[in-house]
C-alpha cells in the first residue's frame, strides 16, 4: 500500500484526487496507476482503471488471473466493474469511500449475485494514512 501511497501523490501534484494504484503478480509490481480524469479529459482515467490496462498491455492478457490490486481508495462501480472483468484475485484498498464506494461502504456490490468473479476483499489497509492524505488535498483545496 506503501507504493500506491506514493502513485497517489503523483495524481496529486498535477492537481488531481490523490489515488492511486498497482498490481502485483508474484510478489511484484507489473502495473500502476493514478487518478488522471482532468488532465486527461477522460472520465475512466482512475486510478485502478489505468493501473489495469497497463497491467493487461504487459501481461498480454485481459483477464489477470492471481493478481493483486492495491488501490488507496474504496472503488467505485466502474472500477469495481473493471476489478470483475479483468477476474483480479485479490483487491486491497486503504480509505473508506462512504459515498462512491460499492465494497462496504455506500454499496456492497461484491455481495450481489450477478457476477461471474468476485474477488477476496480487505479494506482498511493504511486506512489513516490514505484518508489524510485525501483530507488534506480538499482541505487545501478549499483554502
Amino acid at each position: 500500500m506503501e507504493y500506491a501511497i506514493k502513485e497517489a501523490k503523483k495524481s496529486a501534484a498535477i492537481n488531481e484526487v490523490p489515488v492511486g494504484a498497482l498490481i502485483v503478480i508474484d510478489n511484484k509490481i507489473v502495473s500502476c496507476g493514478h487518478n488522471q480524469p482532468i488532465s486527461q479529459n477522460d472520465p475512466t482515467s482512475h486510478a485502478e482503471i489505468n493501473a489495469l490496462r497497463n497491467a493487461a498491455h504487459k501481461v498480454g492478457n485481459y483477464r489477470l488471473i492471481g493478481t493483486t490490486l492495491y488501490v488507496t481508495l474504496e472503488p467505485c462501480a466502474m472500477c469495481y466493474g473493471a476489478i470483475v472483468h479483468a477476474r483480479i484475485s485479490r483487491l486491497v484498498f486503504g480509505a473508506y469511500d462512504p459515498k462512491s464506494g460499492v465494497c462496504g461502504s455506500s454499496f456492497n456490490l461484491h455481495e450481489q449475485e450477478c457476477f461471474n468473479h468476485t474477488p477476496e476483499i480487505i479494506g482498511g489497509v493504511l486506512e489513516e494514512d490514505c484518508s489524510l492524505m485525501l483530507k488534506d488535498f480538499f482541505k487545501e483545496r478549499r483554502n
